[in-house]
Formats: C-alpha cells, sequence, structure tokens
C-alpha cells in the first residue's frame, strides 16, 4: 500500500507528457529551416553554419572537384574531408573552401588522397543541419564535429571519444584551389594565423585567418609546397593532449584584407570559446531575419520549403568588410568604408529577377548598401559589377544587371545612395565594348558572328536600358532617357515574324536551320522557347509582334504543352521541364505570370501553383536546378506569397496564386502587410475575388507602394476558374514603350545561303507592312542609289548589299549589311562526314564556300564535327596546277576542340585514283587553352582535279580534361588552295 503514491505520481506523469504532447509549442522559425535543400540533385547548396549574409560559412566538404562540388558538399558522398569556411551558395561554377580543418586521432596524416587519406566516412543519420549549426559524426575517428557562426567568424567543437588521450586537428591551406601563395604561422600554443592567395573562379582571391584553440596544442608538425620556388608552410598537424578534457573548441576569424584584420573580427564578434552560446545567439538572429515574413496555414511542408526558401535568401550576398569597414576592392587595393557594409558574390544575372526585388521588401537597407557596394566597385575599378566574386571579376554570364537592381530599388523608394554616380556608372556599363556592346550600338542589333550569345544578350541589354531609361526619367534627365528608352527597342530586330520567335542574325538575314527547341550558342544556357519572351519593359510591344493577345496565349499554351525533348548541345542547366518551360534555369521565371497581361490570370494561378507543387520539396533534390545564389528559392519565396517581380524597375507584381492561409510581411518602416487567401488549399487554387483594405480590387497586379504602406489585401479563392477577376484591360498589368520614342526596326534579308554558284535571289523583309524597305549594293556610303525594294534581287556575282527600313513619317532604321560570296561553280564538295546541325557553318558548301570564321567558335561560320576524322572530297571541275592546300582549323581546348591530331592531302585527275601530297601534323599543345587558328596546309606543285582531305580527330578529351572521356569536336571552316 505504500507504493500506492508513487504509482500515482507515475500516472499523473505519463497523462500530463501525453496532454502536453497533444499542446506542442510552436516552432521557432529557424526550425523550419532545411539546410540540406539542395544539397542533392545539382542544387549546389552546402549545409554547415552561416549567418544571415555572414563573411564565413563552416560546412563539411565532401567533394574536391566537379560540377556537383561547387558547394564543397554533396549528399550522394559518403566522406567528408573536413570542414571549410568559405562556400557558394548555388552555384554553376566552383570556388572557396578555403581553410579547412579536420579533427582525427590515431597517427594522423597531411594526404587527401589515396586510401590512407584523412577524409572520415559519415552517415546521414548522424548529421544535423540547422540555420546556425551543423553537426556530424566522424566515423572513422568516432569524434562529434560541431559547428556554428557568427557573421565573419566561426565555432568548431570537437567531442573525442572516451579515453582518448591525444587528439589531432589538421589545418588545411592547400584544400581545392590552385595556391598562388600561402604562409601559415605558429603563434604560441593556442594559436595558428597566416593566409592563401588562390586561383579558381576568382583569378586572385586573398584570405585571411586567425585560429584560436581552447586548450593548448603539445606539439605540431609542419608541410612546406614550393611555390615561386621557395618552401612555403601551407598544411600543420596539431597534437592536443586529451587526458583531462574530451572536448577541443576552435574559434576562427577570416578576412580578406589581413590577418590583423581576421583577428579584429574575432575580438569582436567571439571573444570567447562558448559553443552553446554562440550557437543560441546565431540561431535567435535566424529567428529574427526569418520573422520578416510571417505564413499562417499551408501544411508543415510548405512551410519548410518557403522558410528553407527565405534562408537561402539571407545567405548571400556576403558580408565582404571586416569590423573596421576595411575591404579589399576590384583593383586588388585594401579601401575602408565608414558609412555601410561592403558586400560580396552578387550573381546578378541571376538574382535582379527575383532575389533583389525581395531584397526591396524585405531588406531595403541592406539594399542600399548593396548598391553602395556596386559604387564601391565602379570607383575601385571603373565598372559595376557583373558577377563579382571575393574582390575579382569573373565576367561570367551576360547583361550589365547592376543596373537593374539599383533602377529597381531607386524607382520603390529606396534613397540615401549617390544617385548622380549611379546614373553615370550605369551609363559606363552600358557604353562598354566588350561582349557585343559595341557592335550593338552601331548597329542596333549584335549578329551571331559579332559575339556568342548574341540573342540573349540583345534581349537582357535591351531591358537593362530600360532600367537605365527610367532612373534617368525619374531624375530628370531627358537626354539619358530618350538615348536609353530607344536603345530598349532593340529587342525588336530579333524577332522573326514567319516563325514567331527571337532568332538570331547573321550576314543581315537569319541563322538557319531554326528550331526553337535547339540548345546552341546563340541562347545563354537555354533555347528560343525560353528566351523569347523576354521582354519584360515592353509586353505590349512583344503582343503587337507577335499579332496580338490571342497569339500570345496559344505561343505560352503550346510551350508548357510541347515535348520536353531538347535538340542541340547539352546543357546541364537546362532542368525542371514542363514543356518547354524550364523552371529549373532564369529565362524561363517570369513566363507563367505573362498570362495576366492578355487578362487570362486564370492560366497564371494554374501554372504557378503546378511549377510550386512539382519544383519544390523538403528533400537534398527538392531544387529543380541551381539555387543560384538565392533566385530559385526568391521564385517560391514570392509565389508562395501570392505575386513575383514579372518587371524589376516598375512599380508593381504580378498577381499569381498564394499556398498561405495568410502572410505577414514585417516591413522595415515599421508597417505589416498581409495576405490573406480565404479558402485556400490544393484545389481552391484561383481568384474569385479581391479586397485591398476593405474595398474591392479588380487589379490582377499589386503595388509595391501599396505593400509598403502597410495594409491587407484579401483574396477569396475558389476551385472554379470562372471568375471574371482581373481579366479587363484596365485591371491587367502593362509595360509599353511610348509611341513617340518608338524605333524604327531593321529590315532583314532573305537568301537561300550566303554563299552561291550561278545566282542568287535576295528579298528585303521587316515586321510591318507599314514599313517600306530601301536597298542598294556596292559601298555603305552610297544610300543615295538606295531604291525601294518591290521584287527579288538577283545577283549573279559576289555582292555586298545594304538596306533599311522607313516609317511613314520617313524615320530611318539603322542600315544593315550582308555580303553574298560567289563559289566556283565549278567545284563540288562530297562531304563523308556528317556535320552537327548546331554547328552548320552555313550549310554543305560551307569548307568551300569562301566565308571564314574568327577565333570564336559560337559565332556561325565552322563546322563542327565530334568524335569522329573529317573526310572530304572536292571536285575543282578540271585539273588544275595546285601550290598550296590548306585546311583551316580551330582549337578551344575548353569547349572541347582540338585542331586535328593530322591533316592528310591527296590528289586525283580521275577521281578514283589518289596519290598523298603531304600531311601536316599539328604541334599546338592539347593542354593549350587559348582559342586559336591556324591552317594546317602542304605545299607542293602538282597537277589534279579532285583533292581528298583526311583531319584525323584526337579522339577523347585527354585524362587531365575536365571532359575527360567525352568525345573531342574538330571544327573546320575552309579549305584554302592556291594555283
Amino acid at each position: 500500500m505504500r507504493n500506492l503514491p508513487y504509482l500515482f505520481i507515475i500516472l499523473l506523469c505519463v497523462a500530463t507528457a501525453c496532454t502536453s504532447s497533444k499542446k506542442k509549442s510552436p516552432k521557432a522559425l529557424y526550425q523550419y529551416v532545411n539546410p540540406l535543400v539542395g544539397t542533392g540533385g545539382h542544387g549546389h547548396t552546402y549545409p554547415g553554419a552561416t549567418q544571415p549574409f555572414g563573411m564565413l560559412q563552416a560546412s563539411p566538404d565532401t567533394r574536391l572537384d566537379g560540377w556537383d562540388g561547387c558547394g564543397g558538399y554533396h549528399y550522394s558522398d559518403s566522406i567528408i574531408y573536413g570542414f571549410s569556411h568559405t562556400h557558394l551558395s548555388g552555384t554553376g561554377v566552383s570556388d572557396y573552401g578555403d581553410l579547412l580543418l579536420m579533427p582525427m586521432v590515431g597517427m594522423g596524416n597531411f594526404d587527401n588522397n589515396g586510401q590512407t587519406n584523412y577524409a572520415s566516412a559519415f552517415q546521414h543519420k548522424n548529421e544535423v543541419a540547422e540555420a546556425g549549426y551543423y553537426s556530424v559524426k566522424l566515423d572513422k575517428y568516432n569524434i562529434q564535429a560541431e559547428l556554428t557562426s557568427t557573421v565573419r567568424t566561426a565555432l568548431h567543437r570537437y567531442s573525442f571519444p572516451k579515453g582518448t588521450k591525444e587528439g589531432k586537428v589538421l589545418i588545411d591551406l592547400e584544400h581545392r584551389d590552385k595556391l598562388l601563395d600561402v604562409d601559415l604561422k605558429i603563434n604560441g600554443d593556442k594559436e595558428i594565423s597566416g593566409f592563401r592567395r588562390s586561383q579558381a573562379w576568382a583569378k586572385d582571391q586573398h584570405f585571411y585567418f586567425v585560429v584560436q584553440f581552447s586548450a593548448p596544442f603539445s606539439a605540431s608538425q609542419l608541410k612546406e609546397i614550393s611555390v615561386d620556388s621557395s618552401q612555403k608552410v601551407s598544411k600543420v598537424l596539431l597534437t592536443f593532449d586529451l587526458d583531462k578534457k574530451q572536448t577541443l573548441v576552435a574559434r576562427v576569424g577570416i578576412s580578406a584584407v589581413s590577418v590583423e584584420g581576421a583577428r579584429r573580427n574575432l575580438e569582436k564578434e567571439q571573444a570567447d570559446f562558448d559553443f552553446d552560446k554562440a550557437k543560441e545567439n546565431a540561431q535567435a538572429n535566424w529567428n529574427s531575419a526569418l520573422g520578416k515574413i510571417i505564413v499562417e496555414g499551408g501544411s508543415e511542408e510548405q512551410k519548410h520549403i518557403f522558410y528553407t526558401a527565405l534562408y537561402h535568401n539571407l545567405i548571400v550576398p556576403n558580408t565582404f568588410s571586416d569590423v573596421d569597414g576595411q575591404y579589399r576592392g576590384l583593383d586588388g587595393l585594401v579601401h575602408k568604408s565608414d558609412n555601410s557594409s561592403i558586400y560580396t558574390i552578387f550573381s546578378l544575372w541571376d538574382t535582379f529577377r527575383a532575389t533583389h526585388p525581395l531584397y526591396t521588401l524585405i531588406e531595403q537597407k541592406r539594399t542600399k548598401e548593396f548598391i553602395e557596394t556596386f559604387l564601391k566597385h565602379y570607383q575601385d575599378s571603373g565598372r559595376l559589377p557583373v558577377w563579382e566574386l571575393a574582390g575579382n571579376e569573373t565576367d561570367c554570364m551576360i547583361g550589365y544587371h547592376s543596373v537593374s537592381v539599383i533602377a529597381d530599388a531607386y524607382l520603390k523608394g529606396i534613397r540615401g545612395f549617390d544617385e548622380k554616380l549611379a546614373l553615370e556608372a550605369m551609363v559606363a556599363s552600358a557604353n562598354r565594348d566588350e561582349k557585343g556592346l559595341n557592335r550593338l550600338r552601331a548597329n542596333s542589333v549584335m549578329e551571331m558572328n559579332d559575339n556568342p550569345e548574341s540573342v540573349s544578350k540583345n534581349l537582357e541589354y535591351a531591358y537593362d536600358n530600360w532600367c537605365i531609361a527610367m532612373m534617368a526619367k525619374e531624375m530628370g534627365i531627358d537626354s539619358v532617357y530618350q538615348d536609353f528608352i530607344r536603345r530598349s527597342q532593340y529587342y525588336k530586330n530579333n524577332f522573326n515574324p514567319e516563325t514567331g520567335f527571337m532568332r538570331a542574325r547573321l550576314n543581315g538575314g537569319w541563322f538557319s536551320p531554326f528550331a526553337p527547341e535547339e540548345v546552341n550558342f546563340n541562347y545563354t544556357e537555354a533555347n528560343s522557347w525560353q528566351y523569347s519572351l523576354f521582354v519584360p519593359q515592353d509586353v505590349d510591344g512583344l503582343i503587337a509582334l507577335l499579332g496580338g493577345e490571342d497569339k500570345l496565349e496559344v505561343w505560352l499554351d503550346k510551350m508548357f504543352s510541347s515535348s520536353s525533348e531538347l535538340k542541340g548541345t547539352e546543357q546541364a542547366d537546362i532542368t525542371g521541364l514542363i514543356g518547354q518551360y524550364a523552371h529549373g534555369n532564369e529565362p524561363s521565371h517570369h513566363i507563367a505570370y505573362l498570362y495576366n497581361f492578355i487578362g487570362k490570370p486564370q492560366k497564371t494561378q494554374a501554372m504557378v501553383r503546378r511549377i510550386l507543387k512539382e519544383m519544390y520539396q523538403n528533400a537534398p533534390d527538392g531544387l529543380s536546378g541551381n539555387e543560384d545564389c538565392g533566385q530559385m528559392s526568391a521564385w517560391y519565396v514570392l509565389s508562395a506569397m501570392g505575386f513575383y517581380s514579372v518587371t524589376p524597375g516598375s512599380d508593381y507584381y504580378v498577381i499569381g496564386s498564394p499556398i498561405f492561409d495568410k502572410v505577414t510581411i514585417n516591413l522595415e518602416n515599421g508597417k505589416q502587410f498581409s495576405i490573406v487567401a480565404k479558402g485556400v488549399s490544393d484545389k481552391n487554387i484561383y481568384i474569385k475575388s479581391a479586397k485591398l483594405n476593405g474595398n474591392p480590387y479588380l487589379n490582377s497586379y499589386l503595388k509595391h507602394s501599396d505593400i509598403m504602406e502597410g495594409g491587407e489585401l484579401i483574396l477569396e479563392m475558389t476551385d472554379k476558374a470562372d471568375s471574371d477577376w482581373g481579366q479587363a484591360q484596365e485591371n491587367r498589368p502593362t509595360t509599353s514603350i511610348p509611341k513617340e520614342v518608338s524605333i524604327v526596326p531593321l529590315p532583314y534579308f532573305e537568301a537561300a545561303s550566303n554563299a552561291f554558284i550561278d545566282s542568287l535571289s535576295i528579298s528585303v523583309k521587316g515586321l510591318s507592312d507599314s514599313l517600306e524597305y530601301f536597298y542598294w549594293t556596292g559601298y555603305a556610303d552610297q544610300v543615295e542609289k538606295a531604291v525601294a525594294f518591290d521584287k527579288a534581287i538577283i545577283i549573279k556575282e559576289p555582292t555586298d548589299i545594304f538596306a533599311y527600313s522607313m516609317d511613314r513619317d520617313s524615320n530611318k532604321s539603322p542600315i544593315i549589311r550582308a555580303h553574298y560570296a560567289k563559289t566556283d561553280p565549278n567545284r563540288k564538295i562530297d562531304l563523308k562526314t556528317t556535320y552537327a546541325d548546331r554547328y552548320a557553318g552555313g550549310g554543305e558548301l560551307a569548307l568551300i564556300d569562301g566565308l571564314r570564321g574568327g577565333d570564336d567558335f559560337r559565332t556561325g561560320f565552322w563546322q563542327g564535327y565530334q568524335g569522329t576524322d573529317l573526310e572530304f572530297t572536292v571536285d575543282l571541275g578540271s585539273n588544275k596546277t595546285i601550290s598550296y592546300i590548306a585546311l583551316n582549323c580551330l582549337q578551344d581546348a575548353g569547349s572541347w576542340i582540338w585542331f586535328p591530331r593530322s591533316v592528310n592531302f591527296e590528289l586525283s585527275e580521275d577521281g578514283v585514283n589518289f596519290k598523298e601530297v603531304g600531311q601536316s601534323d599539328n604541334v599546338v599543345p592539347d593542354d593549350f587553352m587559348e582559342s586559336s587558328t591556324q591552317a594546317m596546309g602542304v605545299r607542293m606543285r602538282r597537277q589534279g582535279r579532285y583533292i581528298r582531305v583526311k583531319a584525323k580527330t584526337i579522339g577523347t578529351c585527354p585524362p587531365w580534361h575536365p571532359g575527360a572521356g567525352g568525345n573531342a569536336w574538330i571544327f573546320a571552316d575552309e579549305l584554302l588552295i592556291e594555283n
């Protein structure tokens, strides 16, 4: 009987536990973050500990190289090399991985290769990844490793196995990138400091560090490496006595400026070794950062995806200035910012679309600092960033999308930066000469032989120019506005009215053959389906080109319902396909929202919901493509809230279909804006009606200014797509170019080919029947010879032809030019080897048409052959005395193109009996990486009518090459013959 009270207590405790389990406390927001999302598939994220916009990312490294190792970690891997302190989030190129630490027991070693390397196996069941915290058990050593961070520092905590008397920690500065310089110093028995200069994507990255330990090390072993003919310490293996304590804590400060800067960062942000306190602070910071958007309703899965996406938007760009304001500029020198933090990692081709527009809502102060960083870069180097990394301009991707970020912020009321300097820098970016800009300014179009990826560049430059025009207009600078509003319309010169697609221009006409699903070097990581609707600055103008709203609707419907088969170049970035829509890469991201512009918002709502559901999961492979520094996730954050930034630089967002009952944006001005979706569910995806602050709201777009004023948008959701909400013309989003500043589009030539044998028929056409077309032959300055085109032009000799368009008010377009070469009518070619369609070089006559390509294989005239020798025979029509024969070839080893091993030439008088007349052997090394050309030929004095050419491929890419084992290419563009 005496045990009954104890039994009662036990039963009471069980009952209380059961009751409390039904009333679980709500999760802290950081607990919804799953940093493992994107570490599988091709997401290229990392799972380690970082802070909002932190300088430092303490994370495990499981891969030393490779495309899916860009973030240093891939979920499919089973070993960890150690824990480094800088990582890229979702990029398509590899870099970082600075300062690797690896705890060990036993003998320890310096090697990360071979069977005795220091890497350890691990299991995901023993891995914990949270916002601001990472933990894993290293199976090889039975060590529990934990990581947390501040903005500029990291803490490591290593729990060694019980009974271990000695623990070891390796510090490796050789890890990952090529070393340009290195230094490592031992300062007493608790500190290591040093620096590394490395070369990878960033050509000259400076990294400085200080590592301090909670206990003294009793021994150290050094490893040296030869750098510039001198021996320098690159690794150290430290030994710690663990008799009294099995736990070791290391705190790490980093800097791009100096060791002293790293030390100051460490002293300011992490003055002690209290790991649990640092972890608590890190996760409190994440709660605050994530709390800028509060979602209610939806499933737990959707909340995990949403807050993980928001997390991925808040870890890049990275802080780059030290606590005292010092930073390393694009000029390689150290500067100081007194007013704001300086940042690095601007993946602007990706992030201008949604990531930075999201920041204009929830990170306005930081947006101002981003712009001030841009302007510092301009002052330090004379240019705005394109894709900046660690104080280096990588020049990766296209456009000059800093101007989009600046204009979008300025036009949304974010001020306080030097706006005059900003406009000066924006104009300077547009007036540079590289990447075809000089040709575009001169001709109002960039042809494919001017620069590769010409279609994408023309379209994105046009949008960027519109951003400059809008900012200049807001500032009252009319001359800049007039210039750039005209440049913003150059997209029209890539529109082909016969196909309804944006196509590459070549020789005054169009590149052929054309297939919209073909991936080639006229587009940036995309095809014509995915780029033809990138005219966010003038959707009305695009609709007019297509022939009306009905035509755009049909175009969109067909895009989403077409086969997902791609042709042409294999492009790993084109993923997440719905028809020809590719959500895994950025050019498609605005397209589902274009239905709103033609009064079909229900189609936008249905497609947005499909993408939200199919392309995002709470899993390592939960992203449909590279995370790309936040853009993939920003699409989800904005779309899940219920809107998207189709046109950054305008004052509105296009409404889609929210997935949560309520979303509240906590604005920096102290106000709140909420979106309430009444009755929302997986079936109720359509908007029946809306109210803004209690008043009926009929627009299918939402103004930025309305959000910033605070308030509430209530959407009545339904499962029926029969509402007329948002359909009326006055309720649709719109972008347009004023008619008074409209340009006259270029005409184009239409001919069967660029080379002919006997004669060639040429027509002059354009975009509109309301335009008149004039042409002349001879020289560019003979414009007085121009006559109106009214019938086909027949030429029989090599000809230069010129043309322009003229509207009814006698406004003229720029002049276009074409050159048509006449091929010797007696010459014929018999190709024994099939060329790739995407590298046709002009067709069957390409090797004898007299047209030669330049140093870039992507610009139209080269003919490409992969994985095979090249063989062909040329019939000269009669016996001739030949003194020289050569095949013009190209090498671009980085693109898998090599000069032939040899080119063999044979002559025949009857086409049956051939005799070898010489062989030209390649003398350029296989590892010569610069794009170059050479005529591989022989001299002789022989009679012959038939020339047989055999070019020997190198076979497969060499073992040292990233494409090792893949089939190499031969590129040729002309057989040169001298009599």
